[in-house]
């Protein structure tokens, strides 16, 4: 793990490199973090195409010692409530402790043929702390074709308060790399948080 200047530094330079309003999101994050020290962190922008437009986003995951934050800023076209374009910027901290789950999905090539520490083709990391959660619902069935009666229904639900994807061809195999290494310390740190290690 890198040393605490050096992690700060290096989120301070991901952010600068993402070229996306750096200054913006850079204070945003600041803010979020406050005094405490960066053990990890993440930096995705992501570019979308919406109809007739081109939209962007980033998403800024950071670690320290006691909070998972998160941090989201789109950009918007102008619009009825500005005349001008802007951007939104949220944050939000998150006690360790809170933490419910962390899902990383890897999906590689040739599978076969697969070689511990090759990178995969993509990630997809899902981090759950309760703050948002999805409730599928479809109507019961008994497994009689034949009938007519009211089970109500049966369905799930699912905790998903952010799912990040990150892949090497749309995003680099660098960016895989620090997904995949973030992944490993935020699951470090929630063992550590609940045990006490």
């Amino acid at each position: 793990m890198a040393k605490t200047g050096t992690t700060t530094q290096g989120l301070h330079s991901a952010i600068e490199r993402s070229g996306y309003y750096p200054a913006l999101v850079a204070e945003a994050v600041e803010t979020a973090v406050g005094g405490e020290p960066v053990t990890s962190f993440l930096v995705h922008q992501e570019t979308t195409f919406d109809s007739n437009e081109v939209r962007r986003h980033v998403t800024v995951l950071v670690l320290t010692g006691t909070r998972f934050i998160v941090s989201h800023t789109d950009e918007q076209a102008a619009d009825g409530t500005s005349p001008s374009p802007y951007a939104t910027t949220s944050t939000e901290s998150v006690r360790l402790e809170r933490i419910s789950s962390v899902v990383l999905s890897r999906v590689v090539a040739n599978p076969e043929s697969y070689k511990p520490g090759t990178l995969p083709r993509e990630v997809v990391l899902t981090i759950g702390w309760g703050a948002v959660s999805r409730l599928d619902l479809e109507p019961a069935s008994c497994g009689d074709p034949n009938c007519e009666a009211d089970h109500g229904y049966t369905g799930s639900s699912t905790a998903d308060d952010l799912s990040l994807r990150v892949s090497e061809a749309g995003d680099g195999p660098e960016t895989v790399r620090q997904a995949l290494a973030f992944a490993q310390a935020l699951s470090e740190a929630t063992v550590a948080s609940t045990t006490g290690r």
